[in-house]
């Protein structure tokens, strides 16, 4: 399945290999995975919270935008929910194509688009108690570098 939301860990190897298999012959394959940040023990957990088949659905309508913009020959984006510490995974995204352009441009907008229009609540824990974590300006410069306007 190319888009999933869950709370289990996942093997980024394994999804590379379904994504090979999903593009066959694909000249390029970018991958980016994030993981939970825990600068100097700032962040204790963070914890993400979502509407189950909602968050799945906004996924899938970023993975077609992606599909329809570029050459892809598969793609794969995996996102985590539940309480996570640092250093764990939250989010892979990989795409394929035939070349490189396609497959890097494809990541990069769905990487921007995931930080602002996928319903993901996070709340992080620290030394100073928790907080909800809200939309940073610079996540939405990012999303709009990819308006059709553009």
């Amino acid at each position: 399945m190319a888009v999933r939301v869950q709370a289990e860990d996942f093997d980024p190897a394994a999804e590379l290999e379904a994504l090979a298999a999903e593009a066959g012959a694909a000249g390029a394959v970018v991958s980016f995975l994030g993981h939970v940040r825990g600068e100097k023990g700032s962040v204790a957990a963070l914890t993400l919270e979502h509407y189950p088949g909602m968050a799945e659905r906004a996924l899938e309508a970023l993975e077609a935008e992606a599909r329809r913009r570029w050459a892809l020959e598969g793609c794969r984006i995996v996102h985590r929910h539940g309480r996570l510490t640092p250093g764990e995974r939250i989010v892979m995204v990989a795409t394929a194509s035939p070349h490189r352009r396609d497959a890097f441009e494809s990541a990069a907008f769905l990487m921007d688009r995931l930080k602002t229009d996928a319903p993901f609540w996070k709340r992080e824990e620290g030394p100073q108690g928790a907080r909800w974590i809200e939309a940073r300006e610079a996540d939405a410069r990012a999303r709009d570098r990819w308006s059709p306007d553009r």
